[in-house]
């Protein structure tokens, strides 16, 4: 039972996280602080896309099952939210056409992506945590 427990709390901790870091995304896009910081990466807030983030901030979360640095939850969180953020910077966005670290959508691109996947991993790693 504790590994199932376990298991649906860094999922779960994921998905929450990754829809507030669309939330975020979208959010900074429909105040105008993209523009204001110069990226032009302005998602629409849908279904599908929210819905293929948050699967797969789920799914990089269950990192979090991994036994280190426990009693750290802000640095955990953190730390491990560094991984999906490195596959945005250097497989994803490349991909799309955008360039190494996404800088196609701008300069600052690649400290949005850091900051925002930092508060998706904390709040995975504390929800894991308490869902333990």
């Amino acid at each position: 039972m504790k590994l199932i427990r376990n298991i649906s709390g860094a999922f779960t901790g994921g998905v929450l996280g990754a829809l507030l870091d669309s939330f975020n995304i979208w959010a900074m896009g429909k105040t105008g602080i993209s523009d204001l910081i110069g990226i032009t990466m302005k998602p629409e807030f849908t279904a599908p896309w929210a819905y293929k983030r948050m699967i797969w901030g789920g799914i990089w979360m269950l990192l979090l099952l991994i036994p280190f640095l426990k009693s750290k939850i802000i640095l955990r969180g953190m730390l491990v939210s560094l991984i999906p953020s490195a596959m945005m910077l250097f497989i994803v966005f490349p991909a799309m056409g955008k360039g190494m670290y996404g800088l196609g959508f701008g300069t600052l691109m690649p400290i949005v992506v850091i900051a925002l996947n930092f508060i998706y991993g904390v709040l995975a790693s504390y929800w894991y945590s308490m869902a333990k």
